[in-house]
């Protein structure tokens, strides 16, 4: 019935094998922005951006805004309204990461954007100011 199972075997294993690589290609990139964000506001212990979890509680620092909202990760599992709490909180933070460093508020707003996130991390990060 299937001609040559061993080819979809393969395909499975280099789909995989891409998706990894564009997963830490991204973390990677991701984690070195918020560390020189970090870096630029003078907040301590940048290398917090390297670590899952406790480079939410390094944003809070960078935003200024109260360790305790980072709790809205514990109301990201209820459907829809979690999400878009955690939307909400993550337009926040951004929002003042950005002015802090200099630019437009409503750079927040762009950073749920798949792939524009990522060019507005750069720019907040590398970018004059």
């Amino acid at each position: 019935m299937f001609p040559n199972m061993s080819f979809f075997g393969a395909m499975a294993g280099a789909f995989l094998a891409v998706f990894i690589i564009a997963f830490l290609a991204v973390y990677i990139y991701t984690s070195f922005a918020l560390m020189t964000i970090a870096n630029r506001l003078k907040v301590k212990n940048s290398w917090l951006a390297w670590i899952p979890i406790a480079n939410l509680y390094l944003m809070t620092q960078c935003a200024k805004v109260p360790w305790w909202t980072m709790l809205v990760i514990l109301i990201s599992w209820i459907p829809i309204i979690g999400g878009l709490a955690m939307a909400g909180v993550g337009i926040w933070w951004w929002w003042n990461i950005a002015e802090r460093r200099g630019k437009e508020g409503w750079f927040g707003i762009l950073m749920i954007i798949p792939i524009v996130n990522l060019i507005i991390m750069g720019v907040l990060a590398w970018g004059k100011k």
